[in-house]
């Protein structure tokens, strides 16, 4: 050791303004060795020898970001990948542009359909391709459907929640459920065949499987979300090894009843329980979703810990506009805008039009720089979209630019352009 740094011969050394979880540090450096952070410090503590060349002003280093919510990228899909190739295309596409972990998100499907992609992406877990899967369904409020077909959402089935985590063999991370929907939370269980007493409900097999409830594309009541959140929330305090101790709501807003002073329902709920710090609220921040000021809002009352930035991305992320598919749904993309291709009313044997948004086609850099231009600090953006999920993922090692993390960087122009990214130590292609 010299002037508290290690020996640094062989080591990788980046410098920049280097964003922390507390704050910016300017012209630092990042030594890493290995695939983990040895030091973080001033770039002038570090000896000539090993000192890079003073970048262009403004060039960051932020952590490796995590993105929780992701459906695809690159022309793959999660919910339409039958190979690992695909799957690797899609995690790919995202990692070029510093999202070096990745959970993949699924959409409501038959059974057979979701345990099959369960289990394919329960082997690229295995292989580091991805981070976890996430479940966007089935037992989803078909009033708020969304980009999602209402036919294949069912009521609450503890025992398809535990065949479901028996395909993703621990990697099954978190799954949208409504709070609603018989079976979800309480009440008679689907799954009492298999031996589990009708007491039984979904949010319990989830945390028993070692996965997170997330709230989401719901029309419930405000009241029926606090009895939701709180049993989530003691379930996951009194069962040992869970992932984290909050639930997640997913995409906050959309896919929701409307907040209305009169008739408060999901998002209400879902806003006080972050406030004192029993949930973790995703934010699809990328200009289309939210407006500015209301992502702006959600952080200033809930703070950068209580919220994670996700994309939401499918298939056509960092691909030109045209037509896609999320799971069974046609989508159009349009001047970066993904819809879901629904029929005319007023010309049912013409062709389809655009309806609701299906999904995002951002990565997760350009929902960081468009929060950072909603008005968010930067260090606030970056702690939403690195450390936080890192959290929630149950990962300490992830998610920040601190000595004993894994070595995950993004460097960044000063406007937030991603201009290489490394993963566990190494520079990706």
């Amino acid at each position: 050791m010299t002037n508290g740094l290690p020996d640094l011969t062989g080591a990788l050394v980046v410098r920049g303004d280097v964003v922390t979880p507390a704050e910016v540090l300017p012209d630092a450096a990042v030594a890493v060795r290995g695939d983990r952070i040895a030091w973080v410090g001033d770039a002038a503590d570090v000896p000539a020898a090993h000192r890079p060349p003073r970048p262009a002003p403004g060039t960051l280093v932020l952590p490796g970001l995590v993105d929780l919510h992701c459906h695809g990228g690159g022309g793959a899909s999660f919910p339409d990948a039958t190979t690992p190739d695909e799957v690797r295309r899609a995690a790919d596409e995202h990692l070029r542009h510093g999202t070096t972990t990745l959970v993949a998100s699924l959409v409501t499907a038959p059974r057979d359909v979701l345990l099959a992609r369960t289990a394919l992406l329960a082997d690229a877990a295995d292989a580091g391709v991805v981070a976890g899967i996430h479940l966007e369904g089935p037992f989803l409020s078909p009033a708020r459907c969304g980009a999602q077909n209402p036919e294949d959402m069912v009521p609450g089935d503890p025992g398809l929640v535990r065949a479901v985590a028996r395909a993703a063999r621990g990697h099954l991370v978190t799954m949208t459920v409504a709070p609603e929907v018989p079976g979800v939370v309480g009440g008679p269980a689907a799954g009492a065949a298999d031996g589990v007493p009708g007491a039984d409900d979904v949010l319990r097999a989830l945390v028993e499987a070692g996965a997170l409830p997330s709230i989401g594309h719901t029309d419930a009541s405000a009241q029926a979300c606090d009895a939701a959140i709180d049993r989530a929330f003691d379930l996951l305090a009194t069962t040992a090894g869970a992932r984290s101790a909050r639930a997640t709501a997913t995409h906050l807003f959309n896919g929701m009843r409307p907040l209305h002073h009169r008739d408060p329902g999901p998002v209400a709920a879902c806003l006080a329980a972050a406030a004192r710090g029993e949930l973790v609220v995703e934010l699809v921040a990328d200009g289309t979703h939210l407006d500015p000021a209301t992502v702006r809002a959600v952080v200033d009352l809930v703070g950068a810990d209580a919220a994670v930035l996700v994309t939401d991305a499918m298939a056509a992320a960092g691909m030109p506009d045209g037509d896609y598919r999320l799971g069974p749904v046609a989508v159009r993309v349009a001047d970066g805008v993904a819809r879901v291709l629904e029929p005319d009313p007023e010309a049912p044997d013409g062709p389809p039009r655009p309806g609701a948004i299906a999904g995002g086609v951002a990565h997760l850099i350009d929902v960081v720089r468009a929060t950072v231009a909603a008005g968010v600090p930067l260090v606030a953006a970056v702690r939403a979209a690195s450390t936080t999920p890192a959290q929630v993922l149950g990962r300490p090692d992830l998610g920040a630019l601190l000595p004993g993390r894994r070595a995950d960087l993004v460097v960044t122009t000063a406007d937030l352009g991603a201009l290489r990214v490394a993963r566990a130590g190494a520079w990706v292609a």
